[in-house]
């Protein structure tokens, strides 16, 4: 390797050196294409970009050791990218970076039907998976939307609409493959469902994204195919009936599979772009309730009961997988239908959470924060875990930015008022950054920053995310 007195200073030429070493190890899986850098410059949502020098399509974990030793010896910027499907800024390279991609990592390595457990590559995405598995009687339930790739959604301790049920991705990984800053690669965890010995690496690196390693395997949890699922759809006048009706729900305990929240203003822009002709732009619930025939049916009395005494209008159902499919597929292009609505216009995309008890506290607040900010602007989210979204349209403008900026920090503050967090599953990134002070304290950041300053001492690892710049604990 290059003596360290060497290294060129300019990092942009440093990274195309590390290009032209790795071009040996790795042939042609490197691209410095102005269109597939173009890609690789953002992912989506907050339309933060900058070019990467160039882009590494890794096919297995030797191909990552090998980009991320030559990149620490010669302290290049690595930014590991899978579906480019954030929302935060986490995929956006810093100057003179290479943007690692894994989405051609895309194998099934082993199924164990009988412990109901997998392993996956990095770039399998959640579908391919479930498709995979179609004939076993068993499923991946983390559903975060989108084509999201498995590896990215430990990176960024993914969530979703049936969270509230399954748990999030952290409950549903039993180990990785972890390639460090250096090159090196280790395991954590393994294939049982518990256990009491060493530090919870695992645990360490789903949410790290990409700051602390590099993910390039994954040992999942399975779940069986449950005997019968039920979709409905209920729709309220009031938002605050609606968000009550959510809470009471899962504060009776009723092993509800899905349970969204889309307001008046989303539901409107669903009817529109996704044919929703049926349906009147109220705050409207859906549900989804899954088990046997007999528990289904509890579920279902339960929830009507709730709904109607909370002055919900009468229920909808989609028993057929095709009904189901629509309304779900509604809900996971609610971002998409806001967007078609306002072409030209900046779309911003943020979330917070609460104790389910201050659920409706906040969604109730923020929906008077939005009528006195004048915006345009929708919620819609996972009410069944006291987690929300809410998309922000402005202006293509400095100025437009800054107003729903403005939006945001005032949802923030309230979330972390009634003892939330500034993100239930978007993650930091870049857009969350300034939140984490005042979330977690600066104990806790300058602990954080030490574990990040030991494994990744040259700092290569996806620079200038997730925490803010700050001491270290020094012990």
């Amino acid at each position: 390797m290059t003596d360290q007195a060497s290294l060129p200073l300019h990092p942009t030429a440093r990274a195309q050196h590390v290009l032209s070493l790795l071009a040996a190890e790795i042939g042609d899986k490197i691209s410095t294409n102005l269109s597939v850098c173009e890609a690789h410059s953002h992912g989506e949502a907050l339309e933060i970009a900058n070019m990467p020098v160039g882009v590494v399509f890794a096919e297995s974990t030797q191909d990552v050791s090998a980009t991320l030793a030559l990149c620490h010896h010669h302290r290049v910027p690595v930014v590991a990218f899978g579906a480019g499907t954030s929302v935060e800024g986490h995929v956006t390279p810093p100057d003179g970076a290479i943007s690692l991609d894994l989405s051609r990592m895309t194998e099934v390595m082993a199924v164990n039907s009988s412990d109901l457990d997998c392993r996956v590559q990095a770039g399998v995405t959640r579908q391919a998976l479930n498709a995979f598995l179609r004939d076993t009687g068993l499923f991946f339930p983390v559903d975060p939307g989108g084509e999201a790739t498995l590896g990215g959604m430990c990176a960024t301790r993914a969530s979703g609409t049936a969270a509230v049920r399954y748990g999030t991705i952290k409950e549903n990984v039993l180990g990785l493959t972890v390639v460090m800053a250096n090159g090196e690669v280790i395991q954590t965890g393994g294939r049982v469902r518990k256990s009491s010995t060493g530090y919870d690496l695992t645990s360490l690196f789903i949410g790290s994204e990409g700051t602390l390693g590099i993910i390039t395997e994954i040992q999942l949890r399975l779940h069986g195919q449950p005997e019968q699922l039920s979709a409905a759809v209920c729709q309220f006048e009031n938002l605050e009936d609606a968000v009550n009706t959510a809470v009471e729900i899962i504060q009776m305990g009723i092993p509800i599979a899905r349970v969204e929240l889309l307001d008046d203003v989303q539901m409107q822009a669903c009817i529109r772009y996704s044919n929703l002709d049926n349906y009147q732009p109220l705050t409207t619930l859906f549900f989804e309730f899954a088990g046997s025939p007999e528990a289904v049916k509890e579920q279902i009395t339960v929830t009507e009961a709730l709904a109607r005494d909370n002055n919900g209008l009468a229920f909808t159902w989609a028993d057929t997988a095709d009904e189901r499919a629509t309304l779900w597929k509604a809900r996971h292009n609610a971002y998409w239908a806001v967007k078609a609505l306002h072409p030209g216009q900046r779309l911003i995309s943020t979330d917070c959470i609460v104790p389910i008890s201050q659920l409706t506290t906040l969604i109730t607040g923020v929906k008077d924060d939005i009528l006195a900010s004048g915006l345009y602007a929708a919620i819609l989210g996972h009410v069944g875990d006291g987690n929300f979204h809410t998309l922000i349209v402005t202006e293509e403008t400095e100025a437009g930015r800054q107003q729903a900026l403005a939006l945001d920090r005032k949802i923030v503050a309230r979330a972390l008022a009634l003892g939330g967090s500034s993100s239930g599953e978007h993650g930091v990134g870049l857009g969350k950054l300034e939140f984490l002070a005042a979330e977690h304290g600066e104990g806790a950041l300058s602990v954080m920053r030490a574990l990040k300053a030991t494994l990744d001492p040259r700092n290569i690892l996806n620079p200038g995310k997730l925490l803010p710049v700050g001491p270290v604990f020094k012990g």
